[in-house]
């Protein structure tokens, strides 16, 4: 396994792993299928510099996963702060691709003039909150029941962490 930024060539392959978990899992609130060129404008928001990454796990011409850091929020007195997100090629999950994924991840971000890192859990999902125990994350807030997709409400936990130079990990 290869962990590399990601190229535009990558899309098909990003777009075909979210869209499993928009139409199989309660874990991304996007409730349609997407296509490629429809994230295009999402991939475009990543550098190969800076503080807002997106990685991907290769093994030869198929990715394993990816994981990303973006804006926490569009205000300027946000930007020491990313949230942070992994995805596995379902037919990968359990081969340590996330956790692979995110030590690459955070080497990044320890370089970068970054204060704290956030991710938003839909509950119960006990693998990524293992995941995110295992980096460092706690638990600092709870929304309830604040997305509904297949027939229910979901809860989403928001969890964070200490980043680089200045968050003091």
């Amino acid at each position: 396994m290869r962990i590399r930024a990601a190229v535009a060539a990558d899309l098909p392959q990003l777009t075909a792993i979210y869209n499993h978990y928009i139409l199989q899992t309660p874990i991304t609130f996007d409730v349609e299928p997407q296509e490629a060129a429809q994230r295009r404008s999402w991939l475009a928001g990543f550098g190969t510099n800076g503080a807002h990454r997106l990685l991907v796990a290769a093994e030869a011409d198929a990715l394993l996963g990816y994981a990303y850091s973006g804006p926490f929020k569009a205000r300027a007195a946000y930007a020491s702060s990313v949230e942070v997100s992994v995805y596995c090629a379902h037919q990968a999950c359990g081969r340590g691709v996330g956790s692979a994924l995110y030590r690459e991840l955070f080497g990044i971000l320890a370089e970068q003039p970054l204060h704290r890192a956030y991710a938003g859990i839909t509950l119960p999902n006990a693998a990524s909150e293992a995941l995110h125990h295992r980096f460092g994350f706690e638990q600092v807030g709870l929304f309830r029941e604040v997305g509904f997709k297949f027939g229910r409400y979901w809860d989403v936990g928001w969890y964070e962490r200490a980043l680089g130079p200045r968050g003091g990990s």
